[in-house]
């Protein structure tokens, strides 16, 4: 463990870490409520957080005097990229590819075709966890374009195709 923030002796004391210029105590310390807040949260700044409170002439109790807290900082999807694997002409196969770089958790995405035809996919054609897309025996109909969604808690960002038969 790292300490981070401390008030002792009447003082409150920011260590050199990289939250230093973001992190600080919530409230006066004399509140008696000892939260912290951390400005400008990063994916790195996920982790385990412990509190120790120790009061002068008090029995140290390592059960008692201990918080413990599990932050997960969320992130939004990159823009994901829209691929097309394989050629577009009658009666082929082709698989439509989105991927994103970015996101936490993992998104998980959403292909459409979108409107004068509106087409929503499902299982098996759709694998939402990989971002595939796969469609079969082509026509001049499926022609158009398809738009995938990738998306998680934090947010969701698009990419579109066009597909020519």
């Amino acid at each position: 463990p790292v300490q981070i923030l401390s008030y002792l002796g009447g003082k409150v004391k920011v260590e050199e870490t990289e939250l230093k210029p973001r992190i600080g105590f919530l409230y006066d310390i004399f509140s008696h409520n000892i939260s912290v807040f951390i400005n400008a949260t990063r994916e790195q700044d996920s982790g385990q957080y412990m509190c120790s409170v120790n009061v002068e002439d008090d029995t140290i109790r390592l059960d008692k005097n201990i918080g413990v807290i599990n932050l997960t900082v969320l992130v939004p999807p990159a823009v994901p990229t829209c691929r097309l694997h394989g050629s577009a002409v009658v009666g082929a196969n082709v698989t439509l590819i989105c991927s994103s770089n970015k996101g936490k958790p993992s998104p998980m995405y959403q292909w459409q075709r979108e409107p004068p035809t509106l087409q929503v996919f499902f299982p098996p054609a759709q694998d939402r966890a990989r971002g595939t897309l796969k469609l079969t025996n082509l026509t001049l109909e499926m022609s158009g374009v398809y738009v995938c969604r990738a998306e998680n808690q934090a947010g969701s960002k698009n990419c579109s195709i066009v597909l020519e038969v």
